[in-house]
């Protein structure tokens, strides 16, 4: 019977580590619930959409135009009879009906020139989509590491009480063997006493790290979220030759979605100038159309009204014309939109080096933290092993009471301080190469 509870056993651990693997998020997994969810970058998706409907309208303004309409009208005093012109006071209606169909045949290259002005607004808001999506990207990823290094920090805080814990056992054991003082309780109680402090302030940044993932996700029904470190992005040393200012940023401008969105921008406002000089040039447009109507005062040589069917086919007519337009004098209203849309496009070219020269300037920036951080890794590190041996021999000493608690509590500090320090670097580091890599074009997250 004990064998087969101990298997049930067995068989629910299983289970449940298996459920709690399936909990637990991956940095992919977190960057495409955010960019699934996220409702910020909806409200761009719907920008996106407006301006895609905008440039198929400017497709369709190329069809005719066609209306029509009707009227039925009852004329009454003086007047005059629409059948015969003669002028009558009595009361009489009548209907008429028009479709009429037109169609630009020359506005100055207008139309054509809106139809890629919008198309190239369309192509710049879907780059500018796809910008966001990728901040929105860094931002998980921002939240998804602060998660790792307050884990660690709080892994580091509760290896600093277990030591504080064993040494006040052993001050408490010393003291009944009347070896030390009842005073030295009372300083390694108050060093765990701020080991406890430190854990629980570790614990409280770990829950504020994990909600601000929570809500960059959108992660409706839930407050906890564990994470899994995946793979770190860590650059080969070959390389690291290429971790060059002028050669990222050359591999940048060839695919950066801000940048191809101002350079599509700039595009725009050139063909919005020619819509604007087009309005002055002259304009010609085809015109025809049907008429008919329905007169009462209408009548057959015996004087009775003709009934409406005859007078509908009668009475039907046909026209065809063209209209000239020329501009002569609007206010100069025409040449100062032109000045103003000058003024535009020599902003959107202003805005494109500004948006180029941030680029130029983040990248010098994460090339020199790289050159940095590869420096204080690896210093780091070895200041990490140094203060392990400090620590390690100021425990010993400790314990043989050749040091106080001050001192022990001063040793402890500072290797947990170079932990702390390391942690920091070396997720500091995978960032910046996460983000070296995404300026270089290499995949660094899964967007379509």
């Amino acid at each position: 019977m004990s064998i087969i509870f101990k298997y049930l056993i067995w068989i629910l651990l299983l289970i449940s580590a298996k459920l709690a693997g399936q909990d637990s998020w991956t940095l992919d997994a977190c960057v495409a619930y955010a960019l699934e969810n996220n409702l910020q970058l909806k409200d761009y998706s719907f920008n996106t959409n407006s301006n895609e409907e905008t440039y198929r309208q400017s497709i369709r303004n190329l069809l005719p135009t066609v209306t029509g309409s009707g009227n039925y009208v009852i004329n009454f005093g003086r007047s005059t009879d629409p059948f015969t012109n003669d002028v009558v006071t009595t009361d009489f209606f009548s209907n008429r009906y028009t479709l009429e169909g037109s169609v630009d045949l020359f506005r100055g290259f207008q139309k054509m020139n809106n139809i890629k002005a919008t198309k190239l607004l369309y192509k710049a808001t879907q780059e500018e989509n796809l910008q966001q999506r990728y901040l929105l990207a860094f931002r998980v990823m921002q939240a998804f590491y602060d998660i790792r290094f307050f884990k660690g920090l709080v892994a580091i805080s509760k290896e600093q009480m277990t030591v504080s814990q064993s040494n006040y056992d052993l001050v408490a054991k010393q003291i009944e063997l009347g070896l030390k003082a009842g005073a030295d309780l009372y300083e390694a109680e108050s060093l765990l006493l701020t080991d406890k402090l430190n854990l629980t302030q570790s614990k409280n940044q770990l829950a504020a790290a994990k909600l601000q993932l929570i809500q960059e996700m959108n992660l409706e029904g839930t407050s906890e979220i564990e994470i899994q470190d995946g793979l770190n992005h860590t650059m080969e040393p070959e390389n690291s030759p290429n971790v060059q200012s002028d050669i990222i940023y050359a591999e940048a401008k060839e695919f950066m979605p801000m940048l191809k969105a101002q350079e599509l921008r700039v595009k725009a406002a050139k063909k919005q100038l020619a819509i604007e000089r087009g309005s002055l040039y002259p304009s010609l447009s085809l015109f025809s159309g049907i008429s008919t109507g329905y007169f009462e005062t209408t009548r057959d040589s015996l004087g009775v009204t003709v009934p409406f069917r005859d007078q509908f086919r009668d009475n039907t007519s046909q026209f065809i014309g063209v209209s000239l337009s020329v501009p002569i004098s609007n206010g100069w209203a025409a040449r100062s939109r032109i000045k103003q849309q000058k003024i535009e496009k020599l902003r959107a070219e202003n805005n494109l080096k500004v948006q180029e020269q941030l680029v130029y300037q983040t990248i010098q920036q994460l090339v020199q933290e790289y050159q940095s951080l590869e420096v204080e890794r690896e210093q780091s590190a070895q200041k990490v092993q140094a203060q392990e041996l400090a620590f390690t021999i100021a425990q010993k000493r400790y314990e043989k009471g050749l040091i106080n608690a001050l001192e022990l509590f001063t040793a402890k500090n500072l290797f947990a301080s170079a932990q702390n320090e390391n942690l920091q670097v070396r997720l500091r580091s995978e960032i910046n190469q996460s983000t070296l890599e995404f300026y270089r074009g290499l995949p660094v997250f899964d967007i379509e």
